[in-house]
């Protein structure tokens, strides 16, 4: 069973999770000023994304120069994979393709410890992609557990490319932000995005 086979109730039950939803829950997170570069890819880019209406176009042309330009400002501390299979248990379920996922790991040529967040790129419907985030999330605890490199949270997003929604993982919690962040707010998902980096 891979990750997208996850909703949220049934990954909650699987792994008998509780959920916070909280308003602005990364309310008092600074923002991180974009390169000219992003604004202009996103000026750019985004109406081309947002016509063709495709999960693919959404990934390329938005989501992956944000989080390229999220580790540019990180000065390298960080490096980003796209659409690589993540098996870590099959047996449970957590396993099947991710679509991006962030190490805080000076490897590029495969992913290592310690992951800190993963994004799921949906074509429209974010909340159908909330279980699914969670268990890449529970994958990536494991995954760092077992390299000896535990990581007290790990974070998660889905998004459309053009609406963001933020989560954390903190033990057997899961708080969802009900705060949603639009291409307009892109220095505030900026600065979302690197609270991996400020929490290790």
């Amino acid at each position: 069973m891979p990750y997208s086979d996850f909703s949220l109730e049934k990954v909650k039950r699987t792994f008998e999770l509780t959920t916070s939803e909280t308003v602005d829950l990364f309310g008092d997170v600074p923002e991180l000023e974009c390169s000219a570069l992003l604004t202009e890819i996103v000026r750019y880019n985004a109406p081309l994304a947002v016509a063709s209406n495709s999960e693919k176009a959404r990934s390329e042309m938005i989501i992956c120069p944000i989080l390229i330009d999220l580790r540019r400002l990180s000065k390298e501390r960080i490096n980003l994979f796209s659409g690589i299979d993540f098996d870590v248990d099959s047996e449970r379920g957590l396993n099947g393709i991710c679509d991006f996922i962030i190490s805080n790991s000076s490897e590029i040529l495969f992913v290592s410890a310690p992951i800190i967040t993963l994004v799921e790129a949906k074509k429209e419907n974010i909340t159908a992609g909330l279980g699914q985030c969670v268990a890449e999330m529970l994958a990536a605890r494991i995954f760092n557990e077992r390299a000896g490199n535990e990581v007290s949270t790990i974070y998660g997003v889905v998004t459309t490319g053009s609406i963001w929604k933020f989560m954390k993982l903190d033990a057997s919690i899961i708080s969802i932000d009900l705060t949603e962040y639009y291409l307009k707010d892109v220095n505030k998902i900026l600065g979302i995005l690197a609270m991996g980096l400020v929490s290790q």
